[in-house]
């Protein structure tokens, strides 16, 4: 103790509570007790430094942290100083000094500061303090406040000597002194008038200062926090009392300060510094308008108050632009150019507001102040763009502003009326209708607000025509597209302003006669104007084939806009192509036209000679469009994609393969090939989250796409696929040859197939399945695809991937999914020349078809398609019927699918390829797709899903054979194929692409589960749900260990995840099962009796290792397991015996179902209890069930503090049961009282508390891997040191940290407890309660047989988990890093071995530790030899 103290206190300088702690234990001789006090009381007096005294009162810890010391008590602590102390040494100087108190405290308070801040202040290079100085301003302001208390010192002088100083403080120490109420900022504002603008210095210093660190950026924030609350509460609370002028006077203050922060931000965005989020000054200040950031300090009104002045300030501050700049600079002023800190600001201003508060404040302030339109109108973009509800309250808000211009012909209302349309329109019509929409709505009629008198309607011309020189040209054009509503008589009025506008485009060098029909002028990038004109032409047409008649825009457009009209509008409508046999929207268009008088019977003509030489043209040669360089490629693909669409159906198959060639030519230039692609050697990457690609390569794939569909239409109205020339197979192999657009034709198919299905007219569907069945035959030269992210590990064919795009989950998707796959396949038997060519069958479609054509066609499931291929088949009598038949169910529109389907399912070819294996639908597949299903989407009712699945289950696939797909007539087999399908559904929810895995809820798995309960509920019947006589094991439990095998192949994180996964997933399938299932009879001479060794094998080897918590079943496993025993047993001679037998062996053989039935009995003995009461008609409970409910409520009288006989239970399960009970109460003091009350110290109490142990420590374990654990790793930690100090004189425990082994006896039940994991992280547990050990504790400890041995053992282990990796890292900052542990645990030790005597070690026991250690730890390894050798101790390393 010596030397600890003399490293206590270092000889630099020491305060007055180390020189006190040095001389403790010393004492003065009697008779000089007075001499010496006196002598005492002068060097104290002489050598007393009264500013140093300040950090000494109640405050021990800095004395440690700023002298260097360490800890000089027992228990950590140091004595402090108290005020009163205090006091009087400040009353004794004061009275030798002749000054008062008062003025001598507030002397030592600003010495002491200027000594804490020194460092600081100086230069000003940093605006806070660090963490030292912090500390001891605390603790400053601590002694100052009770110094306060006792009327010691004076607030008012200090701040008068504070301030008056020549360095001005900081604001940090301002804060504190406002936070321990020395002296309030509202003080300080009201005394001094300079402390404002210092005031103001401070805080912009603050916010552009940047701290290093977590904590310096929250002193930051607290420090302007507290500032702007004081600030907010002074300014603009309700002053109240006698008191009101002076807080007036305050508020100002407070005010002016609110004024020049917020100028300040406004100022930074004006001089377009350079902003990020959070990284400048101002966004710093621009955070303290947050409104949570007052908390209950200021009321809800005054905050209302400051936001709507700061709103008032923003919006009319350097309000120096006038209106003609803000017409024309409002461009730029929109959300998506504004300024991001800007914006963050008005969001921050008004989120206290509803928007009609807000626009009626906006309203005022633009009719009372002058204003910053900047502002105002950004403003009012940040309230379009965050709150939708702002659309319609700001339309009434330009309806009042226009009513009450027109009603008193106020300019600055219209004026603010089209500045506020104006903005709004610039955010888009998303968010606000476009500007011309609103002008047309507001002026557009004979109702407007300017048609009721001819004063109205020159107020309103006056305004427009003002606004010329200003306006940028699209509202000029808004304005001469859609002119206001002018009676007939005042027509002269409109055309000056017209004229005027125009005047002003053309000097503008803007033609108005460019503008399009469809234009939308009101922001966005101009068109140019031949895509404006092809715009127009197409929109007119696309509303002309919707209505059926001519687009007013376009009568009012000839008549109006006629010169736009004849030479733009007209030409591009009429330009020269070759006009189709049946007259197209376009023909029809042109026609409505001309009958109209509208396009010129001399144009007419010409367009009419241009087309027909554009045909002979057409006709001449198909190659001449390759020759023609002056068109676009893409307009050079369209023609010789029309070209090959002609030859398709006359030409010779050397003429299509010569245009084919053409074409591949020009899909080369303009999709080039990757200098490595190679045909039949790449794997295709379809990305199915992400089917975007570039604009060319759709448009391309778009124009294939459709011509493959039109040409194989055309082909089809001569002649079935069968009779056609090879012009598909040719053009698909032509494509093979593209690997960039095979992709993105792939992406596309998808995107067709996946989102935009069920939209799809039944040409497309038929047309696509014809490509797709192409793309099947041509496999050899077709690339494999990869589904990325993959679903799958390897690649696949392209019917197999596409397959994946086409979901029978729901009604919708199973209806897209059976047209389509109908389509593809009725289209590949009739282009088969055999009857089971798998060229042109992808049997991945025909699966589909086995799936969904039975169940949604209830007709199919009295004609089943078997392996054999027989069945009731309905044939024509011959192939060519066959085919044509088939064929005229998918082209004829007027055949259902259903009907369609019902003919392809008939078909003899169809029903031939089941034969294969490749074809045949497993019942593994079936129980896939179907636990796909969403139960709330499905197709299906209730009851015709379940007639369905029963169909399937009992009449198809059970009798089928095994080779088949089936069951082979197993109900066993059956189950297992469920089971594997339920936990393969499970795997799937944690890998692939979202858009592909099954949804976790609402699938048809309660279904399923059904099926799998009537199958069990038959073995059940039969008998055979246990074996047969040639078998043994329990079937179900066998199942789910071979399944977990499969997971647990590979020793990795994620096997165990999925190991753990798939346990989860067999128990909920085992609590929906009968809970008899889970035991087994035996029958031995005609005597049945129970067998539960398969349970009690599964529960030791599976479930143990994933219990949570640790060492607990849950109670659903639990009740189910202990109602499975009970059940058994009622089928014995005795069923009393069977179950009390059945439990000892429990006891004996799976001690964890025993500690979880303990500690769930509080909810278990109710349900035990009356199913018992119902199976044996009301025979008591057994014997050992009784032991159990004994045991609960021994552990609560424990609890309770009431004593009482042990019970006869098993210690194991005593110590479950208190521990239980110990869960739902605090530690402490009752657990400590609990431990004295367990009974005299016999072997049967060393046991429970042994035991005990056990359970303390596997909470202690689980609290290292919870975020949330810090608390219940210190209550685990007490109660187990609570526990050693009872079994201190034991060495029972130890074997607790031993190996599982014959070694542990009593205690090896605890390894079938808790998990591996816990297990091999006994050590870890052992090096984190051993330190906790108080002195006299440890020393007993360690010399206990067999301590020395474990703890070498224990510290071996820990080093191997740390150079294996397997230790735990903290979880969360607050908890110990178990690295620290380790240098804990070598100290421990040491201090082990130096305390363990030489004797109570042997030689060969010495040297087999040495060993163990001389490798990990040779410090270890040596002090093992030293001090346990035969030689004495030495005294050099007594220390230890």
């Amino acid at each position: 103790m010596s030397q600890g103290m003399s490293n206590a206190c270092p000889s630099q300088k020491r305060t007055l509570s180390c020189l006190l702690a040095g001389r403790v234990g010393k004492r003065a001789r009697q008779e000089n007790a007075q001499e010496l006090q006196h002598a005492a009381v002068q060097l104290l007096n002489q050598h007393l430094n009264l500013s140093d005294l300040f950090l000494e009162v109640g405050s021990p810890s800095i004395c440690k942290e700023t002298s260097g010391q360490i800890e000089a008590s027992s228990d950590g602590s140091m004595p402090a100083i108290g005020s009163s102390f205090l006091v009087s040494v400040l009353r004794r100087r004061a009275e030798e000094l002749g000054v008062p108190v008062a003025a001598l405290s507030v002397q030592m308070m600003l010495e002491r500061l200027w000594d804490l801040s020194s460092c600081t202040t100086g230069g000003r290079e940093h605006v806070l303090l660090n963490s030292i100085q912090r500390a001891q301003l605390s603790v400053l302001c601590q002694s100052t406040r009770e110094l306060l208390s006792v009327g010691a010192f004076c607030s008012k002088l200090f701040w008068q000597e504070y301030w008056s100083d020549q360095k001005q403080p900081m604001l940090e120490v301002v804060h504190h002194l406002h936070s321990h109420n020395i002296l309030t900022l509202d003080y300080m504002l009201e005394s001094r008038s300079g402390v404002r603008p210092w005031l103001v210095s401070e805080l912009k210093a603050l916010c552009d200062w940047t701290a290093e660190d977590q904590e310096g950026r929250g002193v930051s924030q607290q420090v302007l926090s507290t500032v702007r609350t004081v600030l907010v509460q002074a300014g603009f609370e309700d002053p109240q009392g006698t008191a009101a002028t002076t807080s007036r006077k305050l508020a100002q203050v407070c005010c002016s300060v609110l004024d020049d922060m917020l100028s300040w931000v406004l100022d930074t965005l004006d001089s377009k510094q350079t902003l990020q989020s959070g990284e400048t000054g101002a966004a710093q200040w621009v955070q303290m308008f947050d409104a949570s950031l007052c908390g209950v300090s200021v009321s809800p009104d005054a905050l209302r108050r400051f936001f709507t002045h700061s709103l008032t300030h923003a919006l009319t501050y350097r309000a120096r632009l006038k209106v003609s700049d803000a017409i024309a600079m409002q461009r730029e002023w929109c959300f998506a150019k504004a300024c991001t800190l800007l914006t963050t600001l008005f969001c921050k201003l008004t989120v206290v507001f509803e928007v009609e508060q807000l626009l009626c404040h906006l309203q005022q302030v633009l009719e009372t102040h002058e204003v910053n339109w900047q502002h105002v109108l950004s403003c009012v973009s940040t309230l379009l763009v965050y709150n939708p509800t702002t659309q319609p309250s700001l339309k009434e808000l330009l309806s009042r502003l226009l009513v009450s211009a027109f009603q008193v012909y106020d300019l600055e209302n219209i004026i603010t009326a089209f500045l506020l349309a104006r903005q709004g329109a610039l955010e888009g019509p998303g968010v606000f209708p476009s500007y011309s929409e609103w002008f047309k709505m507001s002026f557009g009629g004979a109702n407007s607000y300017h048609g009721k008198s001819k004063k109205s309607l020159v107020f309103l011309l006056k305004f427009l025509s003002d606004l010329v020189p200003f306006d940028p040209p699209q509202y000029l054009k808004v304005h001469l597209l859609h002119p206001p509503y002018v009676a007939v008589k005042h027509r002269a009025l409109l055309q000056e302003y017209v004229t005027l506008a125009k005047t002003r485009l053309a000097d503008l060098k803007v033609s108005v006669e460019e503008m399009g029909l469809y234009e939308d002028v009101s922001g966005g990038a101009p068109v140019q104007p031949q895509c404006q004109v092809r715009q127009d032409v197409e929109k007119a047409v696309s509303l002309f084939e919707s209505t059926g008649r001519i687009p007013a825009t376009v009568m009012e457009a000839s008549i109006f806009r006629r010169p736009y009209f004849l030479t733009r509008f007209l030409p591009a409508l009429l330009a020269a192509r070759v006009l189709p046999v049946k007259p197209d929207a376009r023909m029809n268009f042109i026609d409505s036209l001309r009958k109209a008088d509208k396009i010129p019977a001399a144009q007419f003509s010409s367009y009419m000679e241009c087309c027909q030489i554009e045909r002979r043209r057409r006709q001449d040669g198909p190659g001449a469009s390759v020759l023609n360089e002056e068109h676009h490629p893409l307009e050079v693909l369209q023609g010789q994609l029309q070209e090959l669409r002609a030859l398709t159906t006359e030409a010779s198959d050397g003429e299509v393969s010569a245009q084919l060639a053409r074409v591949s030519h020009t899909l080369s230039s303009l999709i080039p090939e990757r200098d490595d692609g190679r045909v039949g050697s790449t794997v295709i990457q379809l990305h199915v989250d992400d089917i975007t690609s570039p604009e060319l390569h759709t448009k391309v794939v778009n124009m294939i796409l459709r011509s493959f569909c039109q040409n194989l239409l055309d082909a089809s109205r001569i002649c079935p696929p069968n009779k056609q020339s090879p012009w598909a197979s040719l053009f698909v192999n032509f494509l093979l040859g593209h690997t960039q657009l095979l992709s993105a034709l792939l992406h596309r198919l998808w995107d067709l197939l996946r989102n935009q299905g069920p939209s799809l007219s039944a040409a497309h569907v038929l047309g696509l399945a014809a490509f797709v069945v192409h793309l099947n035959a041509s496999q050899v030269q077709c690339p494999m695809v990869q589904l990325c992210p993959a679903l799958l590990s390897g690649p696949l064919s392209v019917p197999e991937a596409l397959a994946y795009a086409l979901p029978c989950t729901t009604h919708t998707s199973m209806l897209f999914c059976a047209r389509f796959c109908v389509a593809a396949l009725s289209y590949g038997l009739c282009r088969s020349e055999s009857d089971c060519d798998q060229q042109y069958n992808p049997c991945s479609f025909y699966k589909k078809l086995l799936y969904l054509i039975p169940r949604l066609v209830a007709a199919a499931r009295r004609r089943p398609i078997d392996a054999s291929g027989e069945g009731e088949a309905v044939e024509p009598d011959t192939q060519s019927e066959q085919d044509g038949w088939l064929w005229t169910g998918v082209t004829d529109s007027d055949i259902s699918w259903r009907k369609s389907a019902m003919a392809l399912w008939t078909h003899g070819p169809f029903r031939h390829l089941a034969k294969r294996p490749e074809y045949q639908l497993s019942f593994s597949e079936w129980l896939a797709a179907e636990l796909r299903v969403q139960r709330s989407e499905d197709a299906l009712s209730d009851p015709d899903r379940q007639e369905y699945q029963q169909w399937a289950c009992q009449h198809l696939y059970l009798p089928a054979p095994e080779d088949q797909g089936g069951c082979g007539g197993d109900v066993r087999t059956a189950c297992s194929h469920i089971l594997n399908a339920i936990m393969d559904q499970d795997s799937c929810q944690i890998q692939g692409s979202s858009d592909l895995r099954p949804s976790q809820a609402g699938t048809c798995l309660p279904d399923i589960l059904n099926r799998l309960q009537e199958m069990v509920y038959e073995l059940m019947l039969s008998g055979r749900c246990q074996g047969t006589k040639d078998e043994k094991g329990h079937f179900l439990l066998d199942m789910i260990a071979h399944r977990c095998s499969l997971t647990s192949d590979l020793p990795s994180i994620s096997s165990e995840l999925s190991l753990q996964q798939t346990l989860h997933t067999c128990n909920r399938v085992l609590l929906t099962l009968p809970a008899a299932l889970l035991v087994m009879m035996k029958v031995d001479g005609g005597k049945a009796s129970l067998d539960c060794g398969a349970l009690m094998e599964h529960i030791n080897h599976y479930q143990r290792k994933f219990c949570s918590p640790v060492g607990m079943l849950s109670y659903q496993l639990t009740a189910h397991c202990l109602t499975a025993v009970l059940q058994g047993a009622v089928g014995c001679a005795c069923p009393s015996g069977e179950v009390n037998q059945a439990m000892t062996s429990i006891r004996l053989s799976c001690p964890l179902l025993l500690v979880s039935a303990g500690r769930w009995w509080g909810r278990l003995s109710s349900v035990l209890g009356c199913l018992w009461d119902r199976l044996t008609g009301g025979q008591p409970l057994p014997s050992q069930l009784q032991v159990l409910a004994e045991c609960h409520l021994w552990a609560g009288r424990v609890q309770n503090e009431v004593s009482g006989l042990v019970p006869g239970g098993s210690a194991l399960l005593q110590a479950a049961c208190l521990q239980r009970v110990w869960e739902g109460c605090g530690r402490g003091q009752v657990t400590r009282t609990s431990l004295d009350m367990l009974g005299p110290h016999s072997e049967q109490h060393t046991q429970l508390l042994v035991f005990l142990l056990f359970f303390s420590v596997s909470e202690l374990l689980s609290a290292f891997f919870s975020p949330q654990g810090l608390q219940g790793l210190q209550r685990s930690r007490e109660l187990c040191v609570d526990i050693l100090t009872v079994l201190e004189d034991s060495a029972a425990w130890l074997l607790l940290f031993t190996s599982p082994s014959s070694e542990q006896g009593l205690y090896r039940s605890v390894s079938l407890v808790t998990s591996d994991e816990h297990s091999r992280l006994m050590p870890l547990a052992f090096y984190s309660i051993i330190p906790h050990l108080n002195s006299e504790v440890m020393e007993r400890t360690v010399k206990a047989s067999g301590f020395l041995r474990t703890a070498v053992l224990c510290y071996c282990s820990l080093m191997k988990l740390f150079m294996d990796g397997q230790a735990p890292c903290a979880v969360t900052a607050d908890q110990m890093d178990p690295s620290q542990i380790l240098i804990r645990a070598q100290k421990v030790l040491l201090n082990a071995i130096s305390l363990t005597p030489p004797t109570s070690v042997s030689q060969c026991q010495l040297h087999q530790l040495q060993s163990l250690c001389v490798d990990l730890d040779p410090d270890v390894a040596a002090a093992l030899l030293s001090h346990l050798s035969d030689s004495c101790l030495s005294p050099e390393l007594e220390f230890l």
